[in-house]
């Protein structure tokens, strides 16, 4: 198993690790270190002092709550959007890329996807206007809920004592 440095998960967190160190932190079995050293960088950078349990992506992190000890999805920013058990892309904006026209700003023309087949719908923090995700839809499909973590099962794993409230 490979172990690595606080500065290596922050490069890789920030985009400017070496590709073959990349490669190895992939392909290699996950260590239980890594993700102490994964919260300290994201903990690092965030603005808000709430403790960051999980990454849900760029951007979003489950975080639990000083003042309760909540868990909710937290954008960078600080804005909460409420308990992780609920989709949080319902409390985020949402622009739905649904024409010809829309799609042409991502697009060159005739290369998009049809409207009445596919749209893009792209979530961003109300707060902020950070992007946190993108799904490609059909027009008629329900706002996905991407995933709802195990986090009893996973800070079993992780050998560490989980939070109060899952």
């Amino acid at each position: 198993m490979s172990t690595y440095t606080k500065k290596q998960v922050h490069d890789l967190v920030e985009g400017t690790l070496d590709w073959d160190s990349v490669h190895k932190m992939l392909s290699m079995p996950k260590d239980k270190e890594r993700y102490s050293l994964y919260m300290e960088v994201l903990q690092d950078k965030a603005t808000y002092d709430h403790k960051i349990i999980l990454a849900l992506g760029p951007h979003l992190n489950l975080v639990e709550k000083t003042d309760g000890g909540d868990i909710v999805a937290m954008c960078d920013c600080g804005h909460d959007f409420g308990d992780y058990k609920n989709n949080w892309k319902l409390g985020a904006n949402i622009y739905v890329r649904d024409t010809a026209e829309k799609m042409d700003e991502v697009y060159p023309r005739l290369m998009a996807p049809d409207t009445t087949w596919q749209v893009y719908r792209e979530y961003s923090c109300p707060s902020c206007g950070s992007m946190l995700d993108i799904e490609a839809p059909t027009p008629w499909y329900p706002v996905m809920h991407d995933f709802q973590p195990d986090l009893k099962t996973f800070f079993e794993w992780l050998e560490l004592p989980a939070p109060a409230k899952i």
